[in-house]
């Protein structure tokens, strides 16, 4: 399978681009800075993501969007590269998957209440979380993109270990039998590209945490 995946040079989309290419994928990765470090075995093209093109990501099965911004002012920038990746696969057989934040996950069943909303919800992290629910919210929109929005657990953890296992979920927050919710990058990675392989969130969103 050809993977492109945007941001390699960040924590979770270098982790991604270690996990398809341990599975023998031909990875190809974007990254904005020419000094950026990816890792072995994936192809590397030096370009901004709103500068990529329809030819860019031509032949690609999945591209997967890795990009994330926390600058307040850039905080747009999460729905707007989006949609600029989302017209450069338009009506093609190329999929993209984006990594997404758990905010906009719902609290429960009825879907009338997103965990970014709730009182207990850090403010430290309502803005970037409310980006990214307008991203998902923006996606949802585009019937002409295979596109799959993935959210994590609540508790994200860059340095979390590798367990190889997960629990799945779709839009409501899930937790594990402690009552936890969590998973780390390197799990994180492992669906993501268990979800590149099998395809089974098409134009719809999931979660993953460690059980």
């Amino acid at each position: 399978m050809k993977i492109a995946i945007i941001g390699t040079s960040g924590k979770a989309g270098s982790l991604i681009a270690k996990e398809a290419v341990a599975r023998n994928h031909e990875v190809t990765g974007f990254a904005r800075r020419a000094e950026a470090v990816v890792p072995k075995g994936v192809k590397q093209i030096t370009k901004d993501i709103l500068s990529i093109t329809k030819e860019d990501l031509s032949g690609f099965d999945v591209v997967i969007d890795a990009f994330g911004t926390w600058a307040e002012e850039t905080l747009p920038l999460h729905t707007v590269s989006c949609m600029h990746l989302c017209d450069t696969v338009s009506g093609t057989d190329t999929r993209l998957l984006v990594m997404g934040g758990a905010g906009s996950l719902y609290t429960d069943k009825t879907h009338t209440l997103q965990l970014v909303n709730t009182p207990e919800f850090p403010k430290e992290y309502t803005a970037a979380s409310l980006a990214q629910a307008k991203e998902l919210e923006k996606l949802r929109k585009r019937s002409d993109v295979r596109w799959t929005f993935f959210s994590p657990a609540i508790v994200f953890l860059p340095d979390g270990k590798r367990t190889g296992t997960y629990k799945l979920g779709g839009e409501e927050l899930i937790f594990d039998e402690k009552g936890e919710s969590t998973i780390s990058y390197a799990d994180y990675a492992i669906a993501m590209i268990d979800e590149a392989e099998q395809g089974r969130f098409i134009q719809k969103r999931f979660t993953a945490i460690n059980k």
